[in-house]
């Protein structure tokens, strides 16, 4: 059976266009552990993806739409939100000084963000496409259309590729 691409509201369309991004950080990491490379250049690279990516988009949600509308499923992604933001510290303290376990530490954040945009795509964002009315929605819509565009991953140590560092 053929799987239907999600159909998102347009009001939350950026939200669902950040979440690619964060999807492709997770299969570059991947990619980097299962090519061995050098653990400190995906350490630099979550910092970088944390600042320009992860950080912007956790608070757009949590501003715009979690804290005007709480309640389970919102309050499950913000701390959802609060482990991943634990993770890339974590991350980010090994920094230099890389150990043995940080190829599982990016793994792991790896597998957690995956689940979490996967949570947001497939059950909270269809959620709140339910529950929101129109005005809402719309309200949201605003909100976000009043954001600076969105950033653009454009890393230039692409050690996923496998490029010797630079």
């Amino acid at each position: 059976m053929e799987k239907k691409p999600i159909r998102r509201n347009e009001n939350i369309l950026r939200l669902s266009r950040e979440h690619h991004f964060s999807l492709l950080f997770c299969w570059k990491i991947r990619q980097g552990l299962k090519k061995g490379i050098d653990p400190e250049r995906m350490i630099n690279y979550a910092a970088y993806f944390r600042k320009h990516h992860a950080e912007p988009h956790f608070r757009e949600e949590e501003e715009i739409i979690f804290d005007p509308f709480p309640d389970g499923m919102t309050r499950k992604a913000v701390d959802e939100h609060e482990a991943l933001r634990r993770l890339f510290e974590e991350i980010a303290l090994r920094s230099g000084r890389a150990d043995e376990q940080i190829a599982g530490l990016l793994s792991f954040l790896a597998d957690e963000l995956d689940q979490h945009v996967r949570f947001e795509e497939r059950e909270l964002f269809p959620y709140l496409e339910e529950k929101l009315n129109d005005e809402e929605l719309s309200q949201i819509g605003r909100a976000l259309d009043a954001l600076p565009a969105e950033a653009k991953d454009n890393y230039e140590d692409e050690f996923w590729l496998n490029k010797a560092s630079l």
